[in-house]
Order: structure tokens, then C-alpha cells, then sequence
């Protein structure tokens, strides 16, 4: 009796000199709620969608489905956030074999020399308690230009099924190609393309709080 009471007050006394749990932080849609650290964007779960007028006819639309993305965000002060993102070219989509194949030439996006584009923000400014207006440097197939996009807040908290403390926003934004150099087949499908984003940021935890510590 003696030896069974001994081990259950060693095996208490130890529990209180463990770290306490983590708990899951609550999910959320207010912003002032939102946790300040380095998020990167889960691949699974970051597109950009483009659309073009065709003809008057329609609206077309595909994907860039392989995007990166980096965002360290200020909670307190969202305007000293900075976000640098970039999009794989190559993997343009469209669910047409012979346009993608097109898209890839020197008509459009010549792929195989200019395989990526970048953004980085330069500003952000909020313009409503869930929107903000970020503009940045869009430099796509070798040329740099302004663009500004507009974003909506959705949601922040721990991932219930990968247990993750997640942030989410969707976005838009329209440019006009030509002044990237694509100038194929204007007018006919439109200067103008309207993107649309969707981001999901998975927070990184610093390396030493995310190590487990020496047993």
C-alpha cells in the first residue's frame, strides 16, 4: 500500500513541473482576436483564379493552382505586415490541353524563361473592420508593375483537422496583361483579368517552442 501511494505522489509531484498543454485557440471571424507571428501559405489550399471576357461571348476561366507564400503579420498593426508571394507559371490551368500548351509560348507567359512571377506588398491600408487594400510590385514574364488588391478576412483559429492555428483570406485584383507584354489576341480576349485569391496560413511556431524538449 505504502509503495502504490509513494508512486502515485512521484507521479503527481512530476506532473507539476510539466509544461501545460497547449490548448486549441478558438476559431474566430473577429480581427482584433487574430495571433501575430510568420504564417506560410498551405499549398493544398492557396489559388489564384483568372477570368477573361472571350469574344463578349463568355467568361473564361482557370487556375495558378501552385502558389507560395510567406505573410508576418502585425495583429496590432496590420499596416507593418509583409507579404511576398510566388506563383509557379508553368503550371498554369486551364482543363484545355492545347490552350495551356499555348499559354506556355511567347504569346502569352514563354514559361520555360520567365517560370515564375512575384509579389511583394508594399502597403497596406484597412478599409473596413475585415477588408484591407494591399497594394505591392507584381513582376511577371521579366516586367514589375503596381497592382493593388483588395482582401477580406474570413476566419483565424486552430485547424480542426490538422490542429493548426490557421488564418484565411480570399482577395481580388485585375490587371491589365499587356502591360506585362501579352499582348496576344487584344481585343478580342480582354487587356483585363480579373484574379481571384483564396489563401489559407498555417502559423509557424519558433523553432525552439516547436522542438520537444530532452527527456
Amino acid at each position: 500500500m505504502f509503495r502504490t501511494f509513494s508512486l502515485v505522489a512521484a507521479l503527481a509531484l512530476g506532473s507539476l513541473s510539466l509544461p501545460a498543454l497547449a490548448q486549441p485557440a478558438p476559431l474566430t471571424q473577429e480581427p482584433a482576436q487574430v495571433q501575430s507571428g510568420t504564417y506560410v501559405l498551405d499549398p493544398a489550399h492557396g489559388k489564384i483564379t483568372w477570368s477573361v471576357n472571350h469574344l463578349g461571348f463568355s467568361t473564361y476561366v482557370g487556375q495558378f493552382p501552385a502558389v507560395s507564400a510567406t505573410l508576418t503579420l502585425d495583429a496590432k498593426r496590420p499596416e507593418a505586415s509583409r507579404l511576398v508571394a510566388t506563383v509557379d507559371i508553368t503550371r498554369i490551368a486551364s482543363l484545355n490541353a492545347a490552350l495551356d500548351k499555348h499559354l506556355a509560348t511567347a504569346d502569352f507567359f514563354e514559361s520555360a524563361k520567365f517560370p515564375t512571377a512575384r509579389f511583394e506588398a508594399t502597403g497596406i491600408r484597412l478599409t473596413g473592420s475585415k477588408t484591407a487594400e494591399i497594394t505591392g510590385q507584381l513582376t511577371l514574364r521579366g516586367v514589375t508593375r503596381p497592382i493593388t488588391m483588395t482582401a477580406r478576412f474570413n476566419q483565424a483559429g486552430t485547424n480542426p483537422l490538422d490542429k493548426q492555428y490557421s488564418l484565411g483570406f480570399d482577395g481580388d485584383a485585375r490587371i491589365k496583361r499587356s502591360d506585362f507584354g501579352v499582348n496576344y489576341g487584344v481585343p478580342f480576349v480582354s487587356d483585363e483579368v480579373t484574379l481571384h485569391l483564396e489563401a489559407e496560413f498555417k502559423r509557424q511556431l519558433p523553432a525552439t517552442a516547436a522542438a520537444s524538449p530532452a527527456r
